[in-house]
Parts: C-alpha cells; sequence; structure tokens
C-alpha cells in the first residue's frame, strides 16, 4: 500500500491502530512530493523541515493529541493563509519575501488538532484568476494531463490533493476559487456559508466574498475538516456567532424525498457537451436515490459575472493600497514619495491584479459608483432573493461545478473575458453567501474530471454534505485517480 494515497479517514486510523506513525506519512508524502512536484508545481513553499520534526517528535503534545481529528495528518495550505514564521506570498513578487508573525485563525485550528503542515500552494496572484496562470512563481499543471490548467484561484491545493501530493488541503473561494479547481482536478472542494469559517489571517482579495474551506479526496474527509475549521472567531467580525453542528453525523443519511432544484439558466448554450450529459446523468443517480428533481429558475444568474468582476475588484482596489513599499513586502526606492510607490506596484504586481485594481478604482471613481458598484450591489441583492425563492421550494440546487471540462494551459491567458467566464456557475454562490460543494461527476472522453455543484441555504453545509456522500457513495468516480 502505497502510504500517500490514503485519505483522512483512512490515514486516521491506521494511525490510531499503531500500523503507520507520523513520521512514516509524512515520509512517504514527501517522496511522492519528489516525485511528481516537478511536473505538478502545486507548491510555493515546502516545510520538509518542520514537518518531519514535527512528524517525529512524540513528546507528551503529541500524546495529547492523538486523539484529535488530524493527528499526524499531512496537509497543504493554499499560499494567501497566513503562517507564522513561514512566508506567504499569495504568489506575488510584492510579497515574495514576507513571513507572517501570527497565525491565521484556520491554522491555529490545525494546529490545535495536530495536522502537520507540508507546505503552501500556488495560487492566481492574490486569488485573482481561474487557471493559476497568473502565478509570480510559475504555473501549476493539472495531474490529469499536464498540458491543462488546474483551476484557479486554489489550483496548487487542488492539484496537490488530486496527486497525492497530500491528504487534504485548505483553500479559498471568492468566486469559486475552491469548487472550480476541484472540479478540474477531479476531487471535493467545499465553500462554506459566508461566516461559517473565519477570515482572519487570509490575505484578502475582496473581503465580503472570501471564504476559507477545505478541499480532500472525498466527501467526508470535507466534513471532519469543516469540522475543525468552523466557528465564531471574535478577531473577524464577519464570523457568525452560530451553532457547529457534527457536519460527519450526517454521513451516511437518506436522502429520500430530498428536493433538488434544477436551474434551467445553468444548462446554458455553448456548454461542453459532455459536461452537461455527466451533469444530467448526475441528476438521474440522485433521482434513483430517492431525492426529486424539481426544475427552478434563478433569473439574474446572467448579470453575475458583471456584478461579481465590479465588487469584487472594487474590493480588491481597497484591499490592495496597503501594498506599496511602506510598511512590509517589496520597496522599489525611488526619487520621492509617489515615485517610490509606483515603482514599488509596477515591479511587484502581475498583470492580472494590476488589470483589477485599474478598473476597481475606476468603479469607485466620483461619477461613476452609482452607475457601476451601487447597481452591482442592487444585482447582488436580486442574485441573494432568487436564491431564498428557490429554497422556499426545494432543499438544495444541483449544477453543473463548471461549463466546461480544463483547458489547455495558455488558451485563454489572451482573452480576460473568456476566462472569467470559466467562472459562471460558481460565482452566484458567492454573491450571495450560501454554501456549495462540488464533487466528481463523471468524465469527459479525454479522461478529464467533470464536476457536480451541489449548492445549499444558508448554514445548512450539513444537507449538501449528505447529498453528496450519497451520491459519491453510489459512484466510482473519486476513486479514480491520475497516472502521473
Amino acid at each position: 500500500m502505497d502510504l500517500y494515497t490514503l485519505n483522512l479517514e483512512e490515514a486516521r486510523a491506521v494511525i490510531d491502530k499503531g500500523e503507520v506513525s507520523p513520521l512514516e506519512l509524512t515520509e512517504a508524502i514527501f517522496k511522492r512530493i519528489e516525485a511528481v512536484e516537478d511536473k505538478v508545481k502545486a507548491y510555493v513553499t515546502l516545510t520538509r523541515d518542520q514537518a518531519l520534526n514535527q512528524a517525529k517528535d512524540p513528546g507528551n503534545r503529541m500524546k495529547e493529541e492523538s486523539k484529535a481529528a488530524l493527528f499526524g495528518i499531512p496537509v497543504a495550505i493554499k499560499d494567501n493563509i497566513c503562517t507564522e514564521g513561514i512566508r506567504t506570498t499569495c504568489s506575488s513578487k510584492i510579497l515574495e519575501n514576507f513571513i507572517p508573525p501570527y497565525d491565521s485563525t484556520v491554522i491555529k485550528k490545525l494546529k490545535g488538532q495536530g495536522s502537520i503542515l507540508v507546505g503552501k500552494t500556488n495560487l492566481d496572484e492574490f486569488a485573482m484568476g481561474s487557471s493559476t496562470e497568473n502565478s509570480a512563481f510559475g504555473h501549476t499543471r493539472n495531474p490529469w494531463d499536464i498540458t491543462r490548467i488546474p483551476g484557479g484561484s486554489s489550483g496548487g491545493s487542488a492539484a496537490a490533493v488530486s496527486a497525492d501530493m497530500c491528504i487534504a488541503a485548505l483553500g479559498s473561494d471568492t468566486g469559486g476559487s475552491i469548487r472550480q479547481p476541484a472540479a478540474f482536478c477531479g476531487v471535493v472542494g467545499l465553500k462554506p456559508t459566508y461566516g461559517r469559517v473565519s477570515r482572519y489571517g487570509l490575505v484578502a482579495f475582496a473581503s465580503s466574498l472570501d471564504q476559507i474551506g477545505p478541499i480532500t479526496k472525498n466527501v467526508k474527509d470535507a466534513a471532519i475538516l469543516l469540522n475543525v475549521i468552523s466557528g465564531h472567531d471574535p478577531n473577524d467580525s464577519t464570523s457568525a456567532g452560530i451553532y457547529v453542528p457534527d457536519f460527519t453525523s450526517v454521513i451516511g443519511q437518506d436522502i429520500k424525498g430530498l428536493k433538488l432544484g434544477v436551474p434551467k439558466e445553468y444548462f446554458m448554450e455553448g456548454m461542453d457537451r459532455e459536461v452537461e450529459e455527466a451533469v444530467k446523468n448526475a441528476i438521474s443517480k440522485l433521482e434513483s436515490l430517492g431525492a426529486i428533481p424539481v426544475e427552478i429558475s434563478l433569473p439574474h444568474t446572467r448579470y453575475a459575472v458583471a456584478a461579481y468582476y465590479i465588487l469584487a475588484t472594487s474590493e480588491a482596489s481597497s484591499n490592495l493600497a496597503r501594498y506599496d513599499g511602506v510598511k512590509y513586502g517589496l520597496r522599489v526606492e525611488g526619487q520621492d514619495l509617489v515615485d517610490m510607490y509606483m515603482k514599488t506596484r509596477e515591479k511587484g504586481f502581475g498583470a492580472e491584479v494590476k488589470r483589477r485594481i485599474i478598473l476597481g478604482t475606476y468603479t469607485l471613481s466620483s461619477g461613476y459608483y452609482d452607475a457601476y458598484y451601487k447597481k452591482a450591489q442592487q444585482v447582488r441583492t436580486l442574485i441573494k432573493q432568487d436564491f431564498d425563492r428557490a429554497f422556499k421550494k426545494v432543499d438544495a440546487i444541483v449544477t453543473p461545478t463548471t461549463p466546461s471540462p480544463a483547458f489547455k494551459a495558455g488558451e485563454k491567458t489572451e482573452d480576460p473575458l473568456q476566462m472569467y467566464l470559466a467562472d459562471i456557475f460558481t460565482i452566484s454562490v458567492n454573491l450571495a453567501g450560501v454554501p456549495g460543494i462540488s464533487i466528481p461527476c463523471g468524465f469527459t472522453l479525454n479522461n478529464l474530471p467533470v464536476g457536480l455543484q451541489i449548492i445549499g441555504k444558508h448554514f445548512d453545509e450539513e444537507t449538501i454534505l449528505k447529498i453528496a456522500y450519497a451520491y459519491e457513495q453510489s459512484t466510482d468516480w473519486h476513486k479514480r485517480k491520475p497516472k502521473l
């Protein structure tokens, strides 16, 4: 048995039985990384020494943690989540040498449950992208076909999980950045309800949209990881003070009688035929398990991409203003203060980040605020109301995660609008603040994964996990592995 192929639940079981030590599991993961990282390029920073030292030190601390949910489990973290003493670059030259003096709340929770950090994963710079081609430190490749992209912006985390270079990972999702790469890489990606998981220590892109979530090999692992990272955090004013259930308690429950909304707007002209067929087959499978498909309408879906890119870039314009060479990060000296600002940002930011800052600054400027930003906020409200009305009729909503399978590297880099449309089915979930999960539901003739998205009511991750697990256990898509 290759230890690196284990999922989270299996890894905990063999550790608990004493069949495998945390050190042996961690060494197996690093051997796997050595074997395939040159092809996939999932990581920006590897923390081999720290990980092995932690894994080999049983001590009293490890004995106390031995009953913890993640005891001895090697995990990967998207490189926009702060880790004390370990550089956090956001895949940007402007933060290339930034080492945070503190841990984000989710990292504290992972450490508290005994996990072992193996590295920080690649992403589109400041999480701005859909292909992980905007990184300042190289492009990540899709393990199923290294000529293709892994999705984005959490492409590094999804690729690492898919290629067995970690047992599980964390990503962040602003407009689909967990679910879309999970679909492209054939793994499970869960975007929790906004406020379910603390954003403290997540480097902000768009603060009203960003949410941290798990990327895992199967649905139960996602539930386990969500148990660990969820909960109110006084350090995050947007963190919800709401009860956190045991998400694993619904695993294996019957879905008979659950009504599943199927929005007609998500089966659009131009989407890939094989993706559409796989998703419709998945809906039929759910129906055979006792769920009841119901056609619904989410009429304002057509405006979601436009509204998202106004709101997200506006917030990015504000959030990225702090990177000016004064307090931290890159500094390029200039003739005066303004010259220093300009040279620092010119050298430190990549083309996509500059594009979004310019767009966001424009939409917030005098004379354009009402026409663009305010109007986008009004559309956002309409999108949320669409979901509210739908959830009065159905228990969850099922859709494709993406309109196509993973595309070729470089295929859309010269056309930003086409790149933005890769997230067309995921963006509305962030605008409405509801939870969504992507699970494998098939493969194309070219052996590329297809994702099924299940969307739930606010703070009802339990229902979507229950549905996702029922479907997963009735198929074997999640068991397939890329041949690297």
